[in-house]
């Protein structure tokens, strides 16, 4: 019998550059407090890439020791999205769908 591998979530958007510092405080203290509050959660880290364009993108990565703790997190459709109240104020895109990826060390 195999051991569980972590699980990986990625979520990605977009902010005005203008905006990135603003969105990446309330991002730490919204969905990174989350994230790690979440018990299975194995760590999590927010990225930010310029753009160039007058936009920066903006990826989540958490990884998760299984399903079941992202549905704790995230509810039963563990690929939506989970936004906060702010998130409108700050996103120009949006992916509303997650991606998960099976770690293999």
């Amino acid at each position: 019998m195999t051991e569980p591998r972590p699980v990986v979530r990625m979520w990605t958007g977009a902010v005005r550059t203008e905006d990135r510092d603003a969105y990446v405080d309330y991002i730490k203290g919204t969905g990174m407090d989350a994230y790690r509050a979440t018990p299975g959660n194995l760590d999590a880290w927010l990225l930010t890439r310029d753009r160039g364009d007058g936009r920066t993108e903006v990826t989540t990565v958490s990884r998760w020791d299984s399903l079941e703790a992202i549905a704790a997190f995230a509810g039963s459709d563990i690929e939506r999205a989970v936004f906060y109240p702010e998130d409108d104020r700050y996103l120009v895109e949006r992916d509303e769908r997650v991606r998960h990826y099976v770690e293999h060390g």
